[in-house]
């Protein structure tokens, strides 16, 4: 058995989970679910940042103290496991004692390593991207992410020497030791390294200025630095601090799934801090893109910010997990479109998914009464198309492309509406046609992959079909093959799967 173990960004505490944060924690549990179905023992971990400037400044304008404040969105995210169907084994929090313990003792080796300085330094700081940005990447004074004019501050604190490392860096992403997908994202970060090579960074900032964040080894004046603090929560997850089994069995990292905007701390600061450690780097980086609204990006002020839970609870977590993995690129930006999601939602759910195990059941119950039938002695054809959907499906899953993935399905689900209109059961039952129990059985075994393609995307639903096919969901792994079906096994109807959504 191959371990798996696989993480997100952890997620900033000063407002509430929107679509975007959904779509990225949802992209890490298809994942893991996958490896699952491949018999891989899977570590899934989420979680929460709660300290920085931005966490710390909101807090004050709420008028809340700093715990009661975090205590209150992290609850919120944590509540997604059960709302979104989230598979996680785990749920961090860095403001929990274990994670600064594990985060001091990453600063410690790094400071042994002679990679921690103290230095005055003077910058554009961004509050919202928490880093100091040079004065190069500012797009007409402002930073190019959130448009806002950076605070020059100047203060004396920590520096970790990621220049050190800069060359080691670029070496391993080039010789894919450090995989990053997509591969615009690997030129990307590339570049960036190419350019000038990684600076040194600050890792500190003084309690004067932020009095919220884990301290400093040995210098209780300094807190770390947000990307110091967050970035290890990676390892302190997973029992960094005690070196526990649990760490020693899922270190390092198989991915980490990330938004495309962070990439250069992931491959970059993260890589180094690893480097100068002496510690296992990570395997992938796995970057998304954004995902807009209407057309426009997401603004409390234009009134077209996304709440997930809202639409769960209108039309089901399945529909939702289903439209967000099929319709948005899985490594680049998208849209999510009220509209279209009915339009996905009724043609590709209802009318494909729902209305082909509606027609298999209602047919098998009519004309064979209703029991799965004897496996047919060759049918080499569906036998190949079946594995070619398998194929493919596998190799979306394997190149971080769900919306392929989806999109397999639904060639699949169309393959199995085309293949009755084809073969016509009704007019083969009157001629008493003896190829009529092929017919059925090969639609069970088209029910019963789309089942198994659709396990880690829309699980709920993947049971549904399953218990009315009379197919045993845990006995499912990726070994499939055409002609497995156990004959004489009762088909029952079930509820629909995906009421139509009137317009």
């Amino acid at each position: 058995m191959s371990k798996f173990y696989i993480t997100t960004a952890i997620a900033y505490v000063n407002a509430p989970p929107h679509i975007g944060h959904a779509l990225e924690f949802l992209q890490a549990d298809v994942l893991a679910r996958y490896h699952r179905l491949k018999s891989d023992d899977v570590f899934f971990m989420y979680g929460t940042d709660e300290h920085g400037v931005k966490v710390y400044e909101t807090a004050q304008k709420e008028g809340m103290e700093l715990q009661p404040f975090t205590d209150k969105y992290a609850e919120q995210f944590r509540e997604l496991k059960d709302t979104f169907n989230l598979s996680n084994d785990h749920f961090i929090r860095t403001t929990e004692k274990y994670h600064h313990l594990g985060s001091q003792k990453i600063w410690k080796l790094m400071a042994e390593r002679g990679d921690i300085y103290k230095d005055k330094y003077e910058g554009n700081y961004c509050v919202g991207c928490e880093r100091f940005i040079p004065e190069k990447d500012l797009i007409d004074g402002k930073c190019e992410i959130h448009k806002t004019e950076p605070k020059v501050l100047e203060e004396e604190n920590y520096f970790f020497r990621l220049s050190k490392y800069s060359d080691k860096i670029k070496a391993v992403i080039e010789s894919g030791e450090l995989e990053v997908l997509p591969e615009n994202r690997k030129k990307e970060i590339l570049n960036i390294i190419g350019e000038d090579g990684l600076y040194d960074v600050s890792f500190s900032r003084p309690k004067t200025s932020l009095p919220w964040g884990v301290e400093v080894p040995d210098d209780p004046e300094h807190v770390m630095y947000v990307w110091c603090d967050a970035l290890s929560n990676y390892l302190n997850g997973i029992g960094y601090a005690e070196e526990s089994e649990q760490f020693k069995k899922y270190w390092p990292a198989d991915v980490h799934l990330i938004g495309k905007d962070i990439l250069r701390f992931h491959a970059g600061i993260w890589i180094g801090m690893l480097m100068s450690a002496g510690l296992d780097l990570p395997k992938a980086v796995y970057a998304h893109g954004f995902v807009t609204s209407e057309g426009q990006k997401m603004s409390k002020s234009l009134g077209n910010v996304v709440n997930p839970i809202e639409y769960i609870e209108k039309y089901g977590c399945d529909a939702l997990r289903y439209f967000l993995l099929r319709e948005i690129p899985t490594t680049d930006d998208g849209d999510f479109s009220h509209d279209r999601f009915v339009n996905v939602h009724n043609s590709e759910l209802a009318n494909g998914m729902g209305n082909l195990l509606n027609r298999v059941v209602v047919m098998s119950e009519k004309y064979l009464g209703g029991l799965t039938p004897e496996k047919p002695e060759n049918d080499e054809d569906v036998a190949g198309e079946m594995q070619a959907f398998l194929d493919k499906a596998m190799e979306g899953y394997e190149k971080f492309d769900l919306k392929g993935v989806c999109e397999t399905v639904c060639g699949l689900v169309s393959f199995g509406n085309k293949y009755i209109d084809d073969k016509k059961p009704w007019a083969m039952a009157k001629e008493n046609d003896v190829d009529l129990p092929v017919v059925i059985y090969n639609l069970i075994e088209v029910l019963k992959l789309v089942v198994l393609l659709i396990l880690p995307i829309i699980p709920e639903t993947a049971e549904k079909i399953a218990g009315a096919i009379g197919v045993d969901i845990k006995k499912l792994d990726l070994t499939y093959k055409w002609g497995e079906l156990e004959s004489g096994v009762a088909l029952k109807k079930g509820p629909i799967l995906f009421e139509r959504i009137d317009v």
